[in-house]
């Protein structure tokens, strides 16, 4: 089974994130930074945030489910805020979404919120609300059930480092995954953390019984060169227990996002 893990940066490389997607044919894609925007038909709008502005690829979620026409896809909004065509402000949610291939039987789900709720009325000041998503399918091929929940993990004006909102969050995604998961079960914690190899979000996770794929394996960043910020970490994929996993990488080549794929082969 070929797990994947990746922020998609609201699709600004959709070009190159499609063809990828298809090739690269992951059982389960859990995939952070999505954009939905129902109520219009434009292919790109634009996020603004004081100075901070980025095209966005207005019906991501659903260009990535074309993509992967054998796919269940799940869409999970954080929040709704509003994008921009020029100087018309349109509505959009915003949030994560997990694909899973139709072969594998999907036993159980968990959803939740790992930081504030969901927020209808704008995407607010940061730390925004965050939500979680999880999945527990069957694989035939081991006869083996297997958890996989993916969370999307707070972003601070100020930067990386610890903070009560993210060991919170931490404590919650961990419930989720406790939540979803049963005793025997292959359990995978991912996403885009938004932390540093050292911080007290993965020692929880790791005290957990989990296990830190990304520096335990060497990997040096899970970033591109689209990223001109310093900091090469904000991704990070754990297992319990680790000797199932046949394979391990951090891909960074194609580039799909300013954030690398996190690729994992049971």
């Amino acid at each position: 089974m070929k797990i994947m893990c990746l922020n998609g940066w609201g699709g600004k490389l959709h070009a190159e994130l499609l063809p990828y997607l298809q090739t690269s044919s992951p059982e389960i894609l859990c995939l952070q930074e999505v954009v939905h925007t129902p109520v219009s038909d434009k292919d790109w709008l634009t996020y603004r945030d004081s100075d901070h502005v980025l095209p966005q690829r207005a019906n991501f979620f659903r260009d990535v489910s074309h993509a992967l026409p054998e796919h269940t896809a799940v869409f999970c909004p954080a929040a709704q805020g509003v994008l921009w065509d020029g100087d018309r402000s349109i509505p959009s949610q915003w949030g994560l979404a997990t694909f899973v291939h139709r072969s594998l039987p999907v036993i159980g789900q968990v959803r939740g919120f790992v930081h504030k709720d969901y927020a209808p009325a704008g995407y607010g000041d940061h730390p925004r609300s965050r939500s979680a998503h999880g999945v527990r399918v069957y694989d035939d091929r081991a006869d083996r059930s297997v958890s996989i929940t993916h969370m999307h993990g707070l972003r601070h004006p100020n930067g990386k480092m610890d903070t009560p909102e993210r060991a919170q969050q931490a404590r919650k995604l961990l419930a989720l995954s406790r939540q979803l998961s049963q005793p025997d079960d292959l359990s995978v914690i991912c996403g885009d953390f938004n932390v540093e190899p050292d911080s007290e979000t993965l020692r929880i996770l790791t005290e957990a019984g989990f296990s830190e794929l990304v520096t335990a394996r060497g990997f040096e960043s899970t970033r591109t060169s689209h990223y001109r910020k310093p900091g090469r970490f904000a991704d990070y994929m754990l297992i319990n227990p680790q000797e199932a996993v046949r394979g391990f990488d951090v891909v960074h080549v194609p580039e799909v996002s300013d954030h690398c794929p996190l690729v994992l082969e049971l």
